[in-house]
């Protein structure tokens, strides 16, 4: 304690650490990182979007779970302690659309994730993301874009890497967010112009374009966007009294989709 106490300032103060970001952005330019993500980021195909543009519309983060045809509750029981809980949805369904309209299956994508490209920014993870919690955007497959795993760090706190995947998905499907919690972002991003470190390969104004690694449209993935509906409307008529049939019908008729 003693050889603590006659340390100086300044030899403490290089034991302090700065901030990651700005230690990151000392070794790896903005331009370096959105390079990393345009070289390896697999896009839906805006063809995929138009097709079926959502593709759980009965579902949404924290939503709950039920099994027999939406007739119980899906509870989880801890182990220990022997509480049961009812089961919640994480990004399970949002996941699955993804693999889905990309043409994979899940066991075809190892150490890849699923990124949203619309929330509510908030990096320390505070704030309910009101958005992905709307059943119109949580498996909309133009707000998600599927990275390698450790890439997605830098979609969740970097706000620059954020609004480019943003201009993209404009550019790409047409397509901003309509929630109520993020509309002047929307707004911001439609007139976005800080186009230094925009990948080349993404769509702008004045340049229609596929990112490298855009998944075409195949038969592979219309059938499963074919089996998809024809589950939505099997539930519409006969699911359990828990599937949530006027939020679906809903989200059906916000993106103009008939079942």
């Amino acid at each position: 304690m003693c050889k603590l106490k006659n340390l100086s300032t300044t030899s403490i103060d290089k034991y302090l650490l700065p901030d990651g970001l700005e230690v990151l952005r000392r070794e790896l330019s903005l331009v370096d990182v959105m390079g990393l993500i345009e070289r390896t980021a697999r896009w839906v195909d805006p063809k995929a979007f138009e097709y079926l543009p959502v593709w759980y519309p009965e579902h949404a983060r924290r939503g709950l779970f039920y099994k027999g045809n939406w007739s119980e509750p899906q509870m989880n029981t801890n182990r220990q302690t022997r509480l049961s809980v009812h089961k919640s949805e994480g990004n399970i369904h949002a996941n699955k659309a993804l693999t889905l309209a990309l043409g994979l299956r899940s066991d075809e994508r190892p150490n890849w994730s699923c990124c949203h490209i619309w929330g509510v920014d908030d990096a320390l993870y505070q704030v309910s993301n009101s958005v992905v919690q709307d059943r119109r955007f949580f498996s909309c497959v133009a707000n998600m874009v599927l990275l390698p795993t450790p890439l997605k760090a830098f979609t969740d706190v970097m706000a620059e890497v954020k609004e480019m995947l943003r201009v993209c998905a404009l550019h790409l499907y047409g397509w901003s967010c309509g929630h109520e919690e993020v509309s002047h972002v929307s707004k911001e991003i439609v007139n976005w112009a800080g186009w230094d470190a925009y990948p080349e390969s993404w769509p702008k104004p004045g340049r229609v374009s596929l990112p490298i690694g855009t998944v075409p449209f195949s038969e592979r993935i219309k059938d499963a966007a074919d089996r998809r509906m024809a589950t939505i409307r099997k539930d519409l008529a006969s699911a359990g009294p828990y599937y949530p049939r006027e939020e679906v019908t809903k989200v059906l008729a916000y993106w103009n989709i008939t079942i």
